[in-house]
């Protein structure tokens, strides 16, 4: 795969959209600031927080995975991508609701951020990507592979935005006509889901 090659681009767009479907990163969140604010534009700045949290933390995992391609070997390092994800789906189907940081409704922009980064964190969302970004991590792609991966999370980011943003606009017009209650039995368990994404992704680089 070239640097910031079409696939690359929408694999990264991709898992954009998939991230911005999950509540936990942030669509859940907006809407109830929105709600409780009353207030679409609230719900709307809140999303620019939340998607710099997140951007921050897949940066993170990206900048570590393409630093260890340039020293390791690149075998070495997608058989321990793989392990890492196949153990953090487990732990994340095990571990489910429990232990997630609470915020208050009343939080600033900065408190946000710092919730979404903590969450996409916890979640491991980082390393969703780097099964995609793995061909970079070597010692030929160097001198472009920095940049093609920012490319990437920028791509990455602003897709997750669009789709948060297109459910947060969504959720609250379902509730001014009469109210959410049918996520509590109707929303697929994005969990499970998110979980299974996480192994996937791992049983792919390990085979």
């Amino acid at each position: 795969m070239d640097a910031a090659s079409p696939a690359l681009l929408l694999t990264a767009a991709g898992l954009g959209a998939f991230h911005g479907l999950n509540p936990a990163m942030g669509w859940l969140f907006a809407v109830a600031l929105g709600l409780y604010a009353q207030s679409r534009r609230v719900a709307l700045v809140s999303l620019v927080p939340i998607a710099l949290g997140h951007a921050a933390s897949v940066a993170l995992v990206l900048a570590g995975a393409l630093t260890l391609g340039m020293v390791i070997g690149h075998d070495v390092l997608a058989r321990a991508s793989g392990a890492l994800l196949i153990g953090w789906g487990v732990w994340s189907a095990w571990r489910g609701h429990r232990g997630r940081p609470t915020v208050g409704m009343r939080t600033g922009l900065a408190g946000l951020a710092l919730w979404s980064f903590v969450m996409s964190s916890a979640h491991g969302a980082g390393l969703m990507l780097v099964p995609a970004l793995l061909p970079l991590c070597t010692g030929q792609l160097a001198n472009t592979a920095f940049e093609a991966t920012a490319l990437a999370l920028a791509v990455h980011t602003a897709a997750m935005l669009a789709v948060i943003a297109a459910i947060s606009m969504f959720a609250m017009s379902l509730q001014e006509r009469g109210g959410l209650g049918f996520l509590r039995s109707g929303w697929i368990n994005v969990d499970w889901l998110w979980s299974a994404a996480l192994i996937a992704c791992g049983v792919f680089l390990l085979v």
